[in-house]
């Protein structure tokens, strides 16, 4: 894989381009800055003027020829800890983004876990100040999950959500606060909800013992994503039908899903997919060791050991995010038997629209974000953004 930073223009012809949930064979497009410029199909594009070179010189000279791989938007990640041996509460958090880059990733929100809000806030203040244009903003997973599903999280600085400390977290934050997750039980009147909503933070449900009616009830207040689902949440029973169902009757909501094998089997994956087209998110939850090899890690102050690619909590053994790149997921996805264009818009149009991105995870013209090339086996030739 190679990462190259589209500055000058290129063309990019002969691939298989994705787009939204279809596929344009004999495709090709026109990228400056990570914009595309233009697109067509067939040798139409042997009338642009895209620089100096002649074609088979690589991206440098303006034209590169994809010989039949596929062509999609750069991944976007909704839910991503750290990766390169790095957390996002790091001081240093270019080891992850550059492993993310690299597996095809140019969008994330760097997500993170749970903590006092006194050292949330100082990390959201210190965090703010990175200037990244992979980096769209912050995630905080925690502090108000439930203890029952509290999955990788410390039990003990969980609390319950108030207007004051959703102030105190938004300030902090000065606009680069995207994303929170709550358990929707700890918020009876929903005023930490909708005080988070009237801020523009997107809420979504997650970690959490809530049942069916009090899922939909935030939703219906305008939480609009489920974090992980089927993970630190009640299943999907037909009598107790849980917060996956509430999800599933509120046509505005995004399911983020790990496609890993580990935190979701393979049928799962499928049923998510069919039960919410267009609306399933493939997410990494990605912690320290994604890129980084097996080893001992820690998530907040929760040591963790990751050992053939599975990062457990080293006390009791539960999952403790993932070691996966978006790419992965995606090939994940497939395998599992989800399409091609379904699974790759999954990284990409469905996670962009949840985070209110326009122009980012499609490869229309004037889309943004940059294109990833991908081989046969969808792995990762070239980023180019």
């Amino acid at each position: 894989m190679t990462f190259h930073p589209a500055t000058q223009p290129l063309v990019l012809h002969s691939a298989r381009r994705f787009t939204g949930t279809t596929l344009v064979p004999d495709a090709w497009l026109r990228v400056e800055s990570g914009v595309v410029t233009d697109v067509g199909t067939g040798d139409s594009w042997r009338g642009l003027t895209v620089g100096a070179g002649t074609e088979g010189a690589g991206p440098e000279a303006g034209v590169l020829d994809a010989a039949g791989a596929y062509v999609a938007p750069g991944f976007v990640d909704l839910h991503c800890h750290g990766g390169g041996g790095a957390s996002f509460e790091d001081g240093d958090i270019s080891p992850a983004l550059r492993v993310h880059r690299a597996a095809g990733t140019t969008s994330l929100l760097a997500s993170l876990v749970t903590n006092p809000l006194p050292v949330l806030e100082a990390s959201l203040r210190s965090l703010g100040a990175v200037r990244d244009p992979m980096l769209r903003g912050f995630h905080l997973e925690g502090p108000f999950l439930a203890t029952s599903h509290c999955g990788a999280h410390r039990p003990d600085y969980l609390v319950a959500p108030t207007v004051e400390a959703v102030d105190r977290l938004v300030e902090a934050g000065g606009g680069s606060l995207v994303q929170v997750t709550m358990a929707p039980e700890l918020d009876p009147d929903l005023a930490a909800l909708r005080r988070f909503v009237h801020h523009g933070v997107r809420v979504a449900v997650g970690h959490t013992a809530a049942d069916y009616e009090t899922a939909l009830r935030a939703f219906d207040a305008g939480a609009s994503l489920l974090t992980h689902t089927f993970n630190a949440m009640e299943p999907l029973h037909h009598r107790k039908p849980g917060p996956i169902a509430a999800a599933l009757d509120s046509p505005h909501v995004t399911l983020e899903l790990i496609a890993d094998g580990l935190h979701v089997h393979d049928p799962m994956v499928r049923l998510a997919f069919a039960s919410a087209p267009g609306r399933v998110a493939l997410i990494t939850d990605a912690m320290a060791a994604a890129g980084a090899g097996d080893g001992q890690y820690t998530i907040g102050s929760l040591d963790v050991t990751v050992a053939d690619g599975e990062a457990r909590l080293a006390g009791n053994g539960s999952i403790a995010g993932s070691t996966l790149t978006l790419d992965a997921a995606v090939r994940r996805a497939v395998a599992a038997g989800v399409g091609a264009a379904e699974a790759v818009a999954a990284a990409t149009l469905v996670p962009a629209r949840a985070l209110g991105l326009p122009g980012y995870g499609t490869t229309e013209v004037g889309a943004r974000g940059g294109v990833v090339l991908l081989d046969e086996d969808l792995k990762v030739l070239r980023v180019l953004s």
